[in-house]
């Protein structure tokens, strides 16, 4: 793996983590207003990311096209907003698991999705590693009761999940991550608020307690804006399918810091499924394959260790092959 690639899967994985333990957050925030909850974690974070959107942002902004602005208002509002919506609504009527069920399919979603858009075969190495990730995010979770309502809501929650990938894709290179972070932060703070006013009424905005102002500030500082830059960021190098891979890390993330908050338990399940997960982002990430690479030069000789290196240079299928 050269060093773009590892970057770009350290930086994936970082931001899934980071969102993992955002789920533990939103377990203290369940009297707060949810629209005007959003409203403040996507405007602090748009604040803060503005400063740092590099130079020439209102030039990169006004060379939109009509058709990029639309996208990027889905982008926020399925998501973002429509994603977190879909997931409270979800677990109204089934257990948390399940709607995390639906969303650990998010790997296999867009690995098929992604190249069917470009025209191109999904790669069955990525695709065996996408559902080796989603029965390990199913393990971790397990399931849980659950009706119709909690069904369908947990396919929007798994829409949005990948269209929070898919969506970025063709506005990722002329804004960059972290102007397409400030930008759609600023877009899903403003959709919120509509949210908000349109089913909350006046009471859509409080003052938070103490605790979930905690939860709100590491939700807009931590989650959004380091998770967000760094998420864009490591889709920049590796491409959405390979990315992706790294979102059956939130499942395990969660499962891992729910017992500091008293949410949950980790125990052999969990275990169980969190090193499924490793194992199919290893595989569909490549990483398997070259370590097994690496590894065959030194039981084969110099001029096989040759070959092997050249076969093995670049990421198969990557745009920075």
């Amino acid at each position: 793996m050269n060093a773009t690639t590892t970057r770009g899967a350290l930086l994936a994985a970082l931001a899934c983590v980071l969102v993992g333990g955002s789920f533990t957050a939103n377990s203290v925030l369940g009297d707060y207003p949810y629209a005007g909850g959003q409203f403040l974690r996507y405007a602090l974070a748009c604040l803060l990311l503005v400063p740092v959107a590099g130079r020439g942002a209102a030039d990169r902004l006004r060379v939109l096209t009509p058709r990029q602005w639309v996208r990027l208002a889905l982008l926020a509002a399925v998501g973002m907003v429509g994603f977190n919506l879909a997931v409270i609504a979800a677990e109204r009527t089934a257990e948390p698991a399940v709607p995390g069920v639906f969303v650990g399919c998010a790997p296999v979603t867009v690995a098929v999705l992604v190249p069917l858009i470009d025209g191109r075969r999904p790669q069955r190495v990525v695709l065996y590693g996408s559902l080796l990730v989603a029965v390990g995010a199913f393990t971790v979770q397990g399931w849980g009761r659950t009706d119709g309502t909690g069904i369908a809501f947990s396919v929007c929650a798994l829409a949005g999940e990948v269209g929070f990938a898919v969506l970025a894709v063709p506005v990722l290179r002329p804004l960059g991550p972290r102007l397409l972070s400030a930008t759609v932060c600023a877009v899903a703070a403003l959709e919120s608020a509509a949210v908000g006013l349109l089913v909350d009424g006046t009471g859509w905005l409080r003052r938070p307690d103490t605790v979930e102002t905690a939860a709100l500030l590491w939700q807009a500082v931590v989650v959004t804006v380091v998770g967000f830059v760094c998420w864009y960021m490591g889709m920049q190098r590796i491409g959405a399918e390979r990315a992706t891979l790294f979102s059956g890390l939130i499942p395990v993330a969660a499962a891992g810091t729910a017992p500091l908050v008293g949410t949950g338990s980790y125990g052999p399940a969990q275990a169980a499924g969190s090193a499924l997960v490793g194992l199919g982002v290893a595989l569909g990430s490549g990483a398997l394959r070259r370590a097994r690479a690496k590894a065959g030069p030194a039981k084969t000789g110099p001029a096989e260790a040759g070959l092997s290196g050249e076969r093995t240079t670049g990421v198969p299928g990557s745009p920075r092959a």
